[in-house]
């Protein structure tokens, strides 16, 4: 067993592979930027620590025998917090850095995207034995999306957009696997099973949660969009996840049995 830090440890993937990691037996060090209240557990250490300043960083990662970077920010600051963490990580001696990535981030560009594949690349040119995994979004980032745009009894769908939605538990445990592996570069890019339409993932998640809104195809200009619209943020031929977004929404509806 091994003594691996999971940056982001509070957020949505990041709680679940906490928790996967413990279930297979390994000493865990959450940091966060904001105290964990509640979660001292038998073998987990939580750090109160941001990124954005690396204040406290040296003694979260002094002894780690794994770091798991999950942090991430939209709002921007990324690849600071990368090079922080990259660097206390050399000074630690951390022989093994995992970084979880997005499909798509050399073909949408995004600032984010663009954000997350320098880090891709400070990561590679570190010097340190690195893993990156790329994934489809996450199940809980449509939820959230179609939610924040039902607010309205208009919702604007994205036409000609496909989204390749995945299970975060699934992607927590191939995170938990090459965490507990050697270093292997860039790994094979994890999809969700299904390729749905943002329609169809807009009309799934009004009718999960009982709600009826006016889906209004818009048709939006830009490269970003017209990459989405070519698919640059799938991976058909890598559909390895096996929970679909359906059954992903029964179980929030308290439907289904969780996996």
């Amino acid at each position: 067993m091994a003594t691996i830090l999971v940056t982001g440890g509070t957020g949505t993937l990041g709680r679940v592979l906490v928790d996967r990691l413990l279930g297979d037996g390994h000493d865990v060090r959450s940091l966060s930027r904001r105290p964990h209240t509640g979660r001292e557990r038998r073998r987990l250490r939580v750090y109160a620590v941001d990124l954005r300043d690396g204040v406290g960083l040296d003694e979260a990662v002094a002894g780690a025998e794994v770091i798991v970077h999950c942090a991430t920010a939209p709002s921007g600051g990324d690849t600071e917090a990368a090079g922080r963490l990259i660097e206390a990580a050399k000074e630690a001696g951390v022989p093994h850095l995992v970084y979880i990535s997005i499909v798509g981030v050399d073909r949408v560009p995004l600032p984010y995207y663009r954000a997350k594949l320098a880090v891709e690349r400070l990561i590679e040119d570190s010097g340190l034995g690195w893993t990156v995994l790329r994934t489809t979004q996450f199940h809980d980032l449509v939820l959230q999306l179609v939610k924040a745009g039902a607010r309205s009894p208009v919702l604007p769908v994205p036409a000609g957009v496909r989204v390749q939605p995945v299970e975060v538990r699934e992607v927590a445990d191939r995170l938990a696997e090459l965490a507990a592996g050697a270093p292997a570069g860039r790994v094979t890019d994890l999809g969700g099973p299904q390729v749905l339409t943002a329609r169809d993932l807009a009309r799934a998640t009004l009718e999960a949660g009982g709600r009826r809104r006016l889906l209004m195809p818009l048709w939006l200009p830009g490269r970003a969009l017209a990459a989405l619209r070519r698919g640059g943020n799938l991976v058909p031929e890598h559909a390895d996840g096996e929970r679909t977004y359906a059954e992903f929404l029964a179980e929030r509806a308290g439907g289904a049995p969780g996996r």
